[in-house]
């Protein structure tokens, strides 16, 4: 049976990723999640409001709905764009971590020249450790996520100006 903190985990994983629906089924026990379609409302001034709702279903005793508003006023302008040629890009929802463990030194920094076979990071995913290679040969000239930050499915993760 699943506990109340392993629900709201699964609540948060979901609600942050691209998942609109999601069924889990253990031991009897059975959570399945669907998102509401995304309302988008542009007031004059353009600010954006979306409003996400997940509903979990479990055993009846477990009803926890979350709601989420998150309103954006304005895009932020990017002063130093980056040159780049390709995007290293997340192939799972996971957790990305930059070095091999706390007290190593990141597998890259900006400016590291990579080749296609360059371990760049680690994403976890379900307690499995996947290393993530760079597939190009270049220079690594952004890093766009943080270390232990959650990514989805296609997230870009490296930019990478190619030789």
């Amino acid at each position: 049976m699943l506990k109340v903190q392993e629900i709201r985990e699964i609540i948060k994983l979901v609600d942050q990723s691209s998942i609109n629906e999601f069924t889990y089924e253990t031991n009897g026990t059975k959570v399945s999640m669907k998102k509401s379609a995304e309302q988008v409302v542009v007031p004059s001034k353009a600010a954006i409001q979306v409003e996400k709702e997940v509903r979990p279903v479990a055993e009846p005793t477990t009803s926890l709905p979350v709601r989420q508003n998150v309103e954006e006023t304005e895009a932020p302008v990017q002063e130093n764009a980056v040159n780049y040629d390709v995007e290293i890009t997340s192939p799972m929802v996971g957790t990305f971590y930059s070095a091999p463990n706390p007290e190593s030194d990141p597998f890259v920094s900006v400016g590291t020249s990579v080749s296609k076979d360059t371990v760049v990071c680690i994403v976890e995913a379900m307690k499995l450790f996947n290393e993530i290679e760079a597939e190009v040969t270049g220079e690594i000239v952004e890093i766009l996520v943080e270390n232990g930050e959650l990514v989805e499915y296609g997230q870009p993760l490296f930019r990478v100006k190619t030789k």
